[in-house]
């Protein structure tokens, strides 16, 4: 491994101009909550033009970090400047009046509010005391064809939208501010392949006017695509900075981490037996406008990957095995018993767990404790005569938190508190609670650093060694064909192409999703 020393005397990359502009400079900046030192003396500094990629592990300090930069938290202390002039970001509203707009990784979209209205909200166009309703849709239209989908209408609803639907509209807000420094949180965790191209011509757009950009991504190829400079952060402080975006990802990863790392996907130590029970059965399955006539088993231990574009009806194939979305026609069955179309209920009570794509919104409640949180689909179990059995409930809570690494291991914790790595082991862990036969994973590692990545890599594989059959959906192609043992290859809602994962490429899986050949 590179010395750490050496990267952090390392230079910016090649063709990046060494005498742009500073627009930004945070130096020491200390974040306190109670008993947690959130930051702990960072160092950022950004010029005019670059892109300037934050990485770290989920814990590591970078959410803290840019909500202080959007005006959302106050340092404790520190200083920042901004083009060489001290600068305070007392709230939102001063940061994007000074220049700095930030798209979130969660979303901070009003669902009932229209395109056009989410995109102005809090500077809408305005004409003696009222709004300017035509401006606005004209100039969200603006902003939509910019971003190259002109189809998204500005008096469209946005809780109606899909995840890169909503994506791009955040990033027509910030384009909206006329901003010098853009602020993005994962932008490309719910784009297809082509709209992830979209949106890097537009950064580069952006940086050719001299706008900064704050990437965060726990994807290293975009960093290499897109990166000029790289910060480092560990346990809320800098430990690299001014790195090349070409730096060795085990070099990167060593100091997010601070030990080695092994980009291969762990060994499965346990193959399917060879009459191993069918647990899964999906027949002739199909959702009108989604996806059409799936069919599909899994056996006891078996990993099914499902790989194809957003959009492709991966996640709503998952969504209907669990309930949450009645088939148009088509049956799901576990274990040989027929689950009741359209029924949660049916599909838990028969052992079927869903950790969903937005784990955040869909599958945790966020201002209630890790223990409710885990035992969330089993209250029934601890409930006696109407009053809950807290002790019991705690104490399960707590030995599947240890089983599954959860850190810190506290069930009476607030689970907005814990990392995305360890958030989405406490929805894995209610099913484990609950007694899963069927496991479905949609973008079980979206916002998940890497050292979380590899620990649920190796979960998913214990879980499988212990007969649970597992479908999982990934944007990542290599990390479907790094896990599954078969894979499914959908495009526009149609299987194009079924065979285990040892027999495709990541070539191969690009080629049919993107409407190449399926043969």
């Amino acid at each position: 491994m590179t010395d750490q020393d050496s990267l952090r005397e390392s230079t910016p990359t090649a063709g990046q101009a060494g005498e742009a502009e500073v627009l930004l400079e945070m130096t020491d900046i200390v974040k306190i909550f109670p008993g947690v030192r959130a930051l702990d003396g960072v160092q950022l500094s950004v010029k005019a033009g670059e892109v300037h990629c934050l990485l770290g592990q989920n814990g590591a300090g970078k959410s803290t970090l840019i909500k202080v930069l959007a005006g959302a938290h106050q340092p404790d202390e520190g200083e920042i400047r901004w083009r060489g002039e001290p600068a305070k970001l007392s709230s939102p509203v001063a940061a994007l009046r000074l220049g700095v707009a930030t798209m979130y990784q969660e979303l901070d979209l009003v669902p009932g509010l229209s395109v056009a209205e989410n995109i102005f909200l809090g500077h809408e166009l305005a004409k003696v005391g009222f709004t300017r309703r035509r401006a606005a849709a004209t100039a969200a239209a603006d902003l939509m064809r910019r971003l190259g989908h002109p189809e998204i209408r500005p008096s469209a609803e946005v809780g109606g939208l899909s995840a890169a639907g909503q994506q791009l509209v955040s990033m027509a807000r910030a384009l909206a501010h006329n901003a010098r420094l853009i602020v993005m949180d994962e932008p490309t965790a719910a784009l297809a392949a082509d709209e992830v191209d979209n949106l890097f011509r537009i950064v580069e757009e952006l940086t050719a006017d001299g706008v900064a950009v704050v990437y965060i991504s726990h994807r290293m190829e975009e960093i290499r695509r897109i990166g000029h400079r790289v910060t480092v952060l560990k346990d809320g402080r800098t430990v690299a900075t001014d790195l090349e975006a070409s730096t060795p990802t085990s070099d990167l990863v060593a100091l997010m981490t601070g030990k080695a790392w092994d980009a291969a996907f762990p060994q499965r130590t346990m193959q399917i037996a060879a009459d191993a029970a069918e647990v899964l059965r999906v027949e002739n399955l199909s959702r009108s406008g989604e996806f059409e006539s799936i069919d599909f088993t899994v056996r006891e231990g078996e990993v099914l990957g499902l790989a194809g574009l957003v959009g492709a009806g991966r996640s709503e194939i998952l969504e209907t095995i669990a309930g949450a979305r009645k088939p148009t026609t088509g049956q799901v069955s576990v274990d040989g018993k027929k689950l009741r179309p359209g029924s949660v209920g049916s599909a838990v009570a028969a052992g079927v767990g869903l950790a969903p794509e937005e784990r955040k919104s869909q599958a945790l409640l966020l201002d209630m404790s890790v223990a409710h949180n885990v035992t969330l689909a089993s209250l029934p179990r601890y409930s006696k005569l109407g009053f809950s059995e807290r002790r019991r409930e705690l104490a399960d809570s707590e030995e599947k938190l240890k089983e599954l690494d959860l850190r810190p291991a506290d069930p009476r914790r607030m689970i907005r508190t814990l990392s995305g790595g360890n958030q989405q082991k406490a929805v894995v862990a209610r099913w484990l609670v609950h007694g899963t036969r069927v496991l479905l994973l949609d973008e079980p590692t979206r916002g998940v650093d890497v050292g979380a990545r590899t620990e649920l890599y190796r979960l998913i594989h214990e879980l499988a060694a212990s007969g649970v059959a597992v479908v999982l959906v990934s944007s990542e192609v290599p990390e479907v064909l790094g896990l599954a043992d078969r894979v499914l290859v959908l495009r526009e809602g149609h299987v194009v192409r079924e065979a285990s994962a040892g027999e495709l490429t990541e070539a191969d899986v690009l080629d049919m999703v993107m409407e190449g050949s399926a043969a």
